[in-house]
């Protein structure tokens, strides 16, 4: 329901709601005037499906990895050159999973004028659970004011979520259960971790994207998956946000999965082909070490399957790792070859990676929404340039669950929305502006956050005690959780809008 109180997507300006069109109130909600909905008529199955359009949420603070390097007392270069990242989002008590969701689908159907009633599909990617029955998805619904007929759920699976939503949304609208109208897709988490070497490995964010046909960044059709069961990263404690970690073993089944989803992926589709067949690549990212390292072993495993008929400067470098006397699976801790591939792949990943990698660098892991998160950072990295190209998706899930696919970006038919362009994309997400706009905090001031989010896990009756302005204009927070643990959220109004303004209770 909703109370007037502070701010929420729901009631903004007219002018603000998606497609345009003025809110009105219904049964106790706030929604855009209905418009009626039809069957699509029956013929050919859509085509090109896949993302519309995308948008992103990330906290307005953040902490530079070079003064935890200091804070730490670890070496110099430990977190920047060890790990690979610069700086890393977080937030206090005043945000949890829902309201970054929340926050991200705003700006996704406000930016692209969506209107409510166009979703037909709404789902999440998250394992940043503070429910273990509500889901994710019913908060959203909030936004969606009277449209109450929406199908999806909340998909749990570590990291590889928010791909689970999305091949569930893109398939829905292949088949013949689609009603013509969009899916949205969110995913994003809060990933954060006890004190120790782990911790600088965290981060926040979510990504929400549009998903339907003929589409700027539509999925292939072909893709392979691995899935086995593994204790590397787990949540068991529900009392904790603090997974247990095993970073050795995670790293190997990561890599292996690597292996075995490009390796057969690569049989689906170019059987002869290597990292030449792709022009950039996108990776799940927990830190972009882990990124590099992906990016050697698809040069390993091009080797592996043509060791005599492969580049010469493979043959020459890798030899004494042929196949026939060191079997590549038990080469994943091996020093002296990851030395050499990260040497071999410098400029693969420079030309091909980097674009994409930007982004989780500034931000650090957001769990489900890394791979996606690496998506925007490519779309505004290379924009229009990228339509033509083909780009190689990984994405992995601890416990553990992976996919390798593509993406084909293309310039949509002439009776495509304009905003749905990969150029467009990148202008209305506007990412760099938003990047340096970000709070740079102390370490103190990091760790006092994640403390606060520590003592008062789980926490009901509570007030979060965090100031509002530690929240991005326009975005959502707690504004109170009550004793029968009800969220109440509302949204941080945006200085020319402050008095238009109603909240959330959920």
């Amino acid at each position: 329901m909703l109370s007037r109180k502070c701010a929420s997507l729901a009631t903004r300006a007219a002018a603000r709601g998606p497609g345009g069109r003025p809110f009105v109130r219904v049964g106790g909600a706030v929604a855009c005037a209905r418009r009626v909905h039809q069957q699509p008529a029956a013929g050919p199955r859509p085509q090109h499906v896949g993302i519309l359009a995308m948008d992103v949420y990330f906290p307005q603070r953040c902490v530079s990895q070079k003064d935890l390097e200091v804070a730490d007392g670890v070496s110099e270069g430990k977190y920047r050159i060890g790990l690979g990242q610069e700086r890393m989002a977080f937030v206090g008590d005043r945000e949890d999973v829902n309201s970054i969701a929340m926050s991200a689908v705003y700006n996704l159907l406000s930016k692209y004028r969506i209107d409510a009633e166009q979703i037909g599909r709404l789902e999440v990617g998250t394992e940043t659970l503070i429910d273990k029955s509500k889901s994710t998805k019913t908060h959203i619904m909030e936004l969606l004011g009277a449209n109450s007929n929406v199908e999806g759920v909340t998909c749990i699976n570590a990291c590889y979520g928010g791909t689970a939503a999305l091949l569930n949304s893109v398939a829905w609208i292949e088949s013949s259960a689609w009603d013509g109208r969009y899916a949205v897709v969110v995913c994003g988490d809060i990933a954060v971790y006890a004190a120790g070497p782990a911790r600088p490995t965290g981060g926040a964010g979510a990504v929400a994207m549009l998903i339907g046909p003929d589409a700027p960044l539509p999925l292939s059709h072909e893709r392979h998956s691995h899935a086995e069961h593994c204790w590397d990263f787990y949540k068991p404690e529900m009392h904790s946000e603090y997974p247990a970690v095993d970073g050795h073993l995670s790293n190997t089944i990561y890599l292996r999965s690597v292996d075995v989803c490009y390796n057969h992926f690569l049989g689906k589709t170019t059987p002869d082909g290597s990292v030449r067949t792709f022009d950039y690549m996108c990776f799940h990212s927990p830190y972009n070490k882990l990124v590099v390292k992906s990016v050697g072993r698809l040069l390993y495993n091009d080797y592996v399957r043509s060791p005599d008929g492969c580049a010469p400067e493979l043959s020459k470098a890798l030899g004494q790792w042929h196949p026939d006397s060191v079997a590549p699976s038990t080469t994943y801790a091996d020093r002296g070859l990851d030395t050499a591939l990260k040497k071999l792949s410098a400029d693969v990943y420079n030309a091909k990676c980097a674009p994409s990698a930007a982004l989780s660098k500034e931000i650090g892991n957001s769990y489900t929404g890394a791979l996606w998160m690496n998506l925007v950072s490519l779309v505004h990295n290379v924009r229009s340039a990228l339509e033509g190209k083909r780009v190689f998706m990984f994405s992995y899930g601890s416990g553990s669950v992976a996919t390798a696919f593509a993406i084909y970006p293309r310039a949509p038919s002439a009776a495509q929305n304009p905003a749905f362009t990969c150029q467009a994309i990148a202008e209305t997400i506007d990412l760099q502006n938003r990047l340096s706009s970000r709070a740079e905090m102390s370490p103190a001031e990091f760790t006092a956050a994640l403390l606060l989010r520590e003592t008062t896990h789980g926490a009901a009756p509570y007030v979060p005690i965090e100031p509002v302005e530690t929240v991005t204009p326009g975005a959502f927070y707690i504004h109170e959780i009550n004793s029968a643990h009800h969220r109440v959220y509302v949204q941080r109004p945006i200085a020319d809008e402050a008095d238009d303004s109603v909240s959330a209770t959920s």
